[in-house]
């Protein structure tokens, strides 16, 4: 092991590899001078249990006047458990208490929009903030603004602010058989799902039938961060879920509203179905063919009209 870390240390030595900067970092993982450090306060010892450390650090750093950068040769470990020892309500929404802390005294007027995703957050309150405010004025940090347009520049693309709407959402039921209705029942990671009866065609009945066509152009259960992914490139590829990465590619969906299909990737195959087996693959897009039609139940017209001007950038 240490001769392997010897080796990659000394390449990176030699080829003089880049540094990259990186606006925002994990809150322990960093190495920087102890002066500087303290210079910057530290850790604001009014943020409570975990959460918000990354952020509150990273911002005052930036706007303080230092540079944060992602070494190419450095290997950290880092343990997590499998569960939080208490809930995040156990004592109070200590999160929600961070966060506030953190935008109160280094966002500036873009802290409304993280009021707007988390309304709650208002009511909370984020203790003293004098002591934070005042390493703000004495080291005569930068506004938040300059931390977006000089550093953080390439984040709204895939974080905007205000989060564009959904294309469509809802139940997607078959043309072929308006009986079968796509259900991925909580599936995990790398799980093939296909069809069911659709829920509202039997009350009390359980799966997971809505879906959304997310700005992000994937195609995801729910609220869960899954997506429909085909990696396979063979006839009737099996549609499978994996962890969503708002990248396109195998994530890649588009719903036609003309044909009803329901279009993947970029050298595109048409989402079908087998309605006696119940089975769901991607095949060669085929006018004539039934069983590749679907009705999403809710459609936002003006935004699929608006497709390749909207949603993120492939």
């Amino acid at each position: 092991m240490l001769e392997n870390f010897k080796d990659r240390w000394y390449i990176c030595v030699r080829e003089n590899l880049p540094l990259s900067r990186s606006p925002v970092m994990a809150g322990g993982l960093f190495a920087i001078s102890r002066k500087w450090f303290w210079e910057l306060g530290g850790y604001d010892e009014g943020l409570q249990i975990w959460g918000g450390e990354q952020y509150e650090l990273s911002f005052k750093l930036w706007q303080c006047g230092g540079t944060m950068v992602d070494h190419p040769c450095s290997r950290i470990g880092h343990i997590y458990r499998k569960f939080a020892p208490f809930p995040n309500n156990a004592k109070g929404d200590f999160i929600g208490r961070n966060y506030r802390r953190v935008a109160e005294v280094w966002m500036d007027e873009y802290a409304e929009y993280l009021y707007k995703r988390k309304p709650h957050y208002r009511d909370i309150d984020p203790g003293d903030l004098t002591e934070q405010k005042a390493v703000r004025q004495r080291l005569n940090c930068k506004p938040f603004k300059w931390f977006m347009k000089e550093v953080a520049f390439d984040l709204p693309k895939k974080y905007p602010p205000i989060e564009p709407p959904d294309f469509a959402t809802g139940e997607i039921r078959s043309v072929a058989d308006p009986s079968l209705c796509i259900d991925t029942k909580f599936k995990n990671q790398n799980e093939r799902f296909n069809l069911d009866v659709c829920l509202k065609d039997r009350p009390g009945s359980s799966g997971e039938q809505k879906f959304s066509l997310t700005w992000h152009k994937d195609m995801r259960p729910g609220k869960r961060t899954m997506c429909w992914d085909v990696s396979s490139s063979e006839n009737q590829a099996p549609v499978l879920l994996w962890g969503c990465h708002g990248s396109g590619g195998n994530q890649l969906w588009r719903y036609d509203m003309d044909k009803m299909w329901l279009v993947h990737g970029g050298n595109p195959r048409c989402l079908d179905h087998d309605p006696e087996r119940r089975e769901l693959f991607v095949a060669a897009c085929d006018t004539r063919s039934e069983t590749q039609k679907w009705n999403f139940e809710h459609v936002n017209r003006t935004a699929l009209a608006n497709w390749h001007h909207s949603g993120v950038e492939l």
